[in-house]
């Protein structure tokens, strides 16, 4: 049984032109929670997925502020995690959990 905090740090996969480009290199991106570390993210990538984590790689993308008309927002940060996998280890983020 995986622990439920796993399903709170993985948010969802970034599928996205650049993080299909670098999935050839046996690598995953998905966005994980703001106050999540790169050993929970290791943890909780190995437990949800089945896989061995070789490296994580974190980064956080900072909002963009955007005009709607007379109104002004800003766009929430993102973090992001690069999860590097073992050699001979795949993972399809597309079927889902």
């Amino acid at each position: 049984m995986t622990d439920l905090r796993h399903y709170d740090v993985i948010r969802t996969p970034a599928i996205t032109e650049k993080s299909t480009l670098v999935s050839e290199n046996n690598q995953v991106v998905f966005n994980v929670a703001k106050d999540a570390s790169k050993p929970e993210i290791k943890a909780a990538v190995e437990a949800l997925f089945g896989v061995k984590v070789k490296a994580v790689n974190t980064l956080v993308r900072k909002g963009k502020t955007k005009r709607f008309k007379t109104t002004i927002g800003k766009q929430q940060d993102v973090k992001k995690a690069i999860v590097t996998l073992v050699d001979g280890q795949t993972l399809d983020v597309t079927t889902g959990l």
